[in-house]
């Protein structure tokens, strides 16, 4: 894989989680209306309301975010991805170094707390043969334990297709600036 095609695969995937984010603070803050849902010409108009409430108890429960920083993200690009080496739920260890030669899709995901959106995207991943067949691999990474994971898969089982790697102590999704994006939600805790 040259580096331009690495270089568009990151570019992808952060496209595909800030999309994911966007989509998920819509739906979870109320932050948008729709009016005219009953005519041919619906309107979206933002709400200006203070959310501060639910600010105070984010931060009260996950710890204030973190400032944006894409500057790690923005220094891999046009460069070779930095090889890690996690495992998988179901216990493969994976390196980056040993798909040498394939297309790698990385998805950095919240995992288990972003239920239903990525859940469902892992499973979609884990369906798609699209990707085998172009000499593609991706690989979901997310924070979770094992533990933690395995009860996810039990009330899903369709998570179990897609390879999910637990990065638990979070150094591949810091290596990659993937915690501190503007997408996250939790910024400095969850890839976003």
């Amino acid at each position: 894989m040259t580096s331009k095609e690495k270089t568009i695969l990151i570019v992808i995937t952060e496209i595909l989680v800030t999309i994911v984010v966007v989509v998920l603070i819509t739906n979870r803050t109320g932050q948008s209306k729709v009016t005219g849902a009953q005519t041919a010409n619906p309107k979206v108009i933002p709400t200006n309301a203070p959310m501060t409430a639910q600010a105070a108890s984010m931060d009260d429960h996950h710890g204030a975010a973190k400032p944006a920083d894409a500057s790690v993200l923005n220094s891999l690009l046009n460069k070779p991805a930095p090889d890690f080496s996690l495992t998988s739920f179901d216990g493969t260890k994976y390196s980056l170094s040993q798909l040498r030669g394939k297309k790698v899709v990385l998805f950095f995901n919240e995992g288990i707390m972003c239920y239903p959106a990525c859940w469902n995207q892992i499973a979609a991943f884990g369906k798609d043969r699209e990707f085998a067949a172009n000499n593609a691999v991706v690989l979901n990474i997310n924070v979770d334990a094992k533990n933690d994971w395995a009860d996810a898969v039990k009330k899903m089982p369709e998570l179990a297709a897609g390879t999910v790697l637990l990065d638990s102590d979070r150094s591949v999704s810091a290596a990659y600036g993937v915690l501190t994006a503007e997408s996250s939600m939790h910024r400095g805790q969850y890839p976003g």
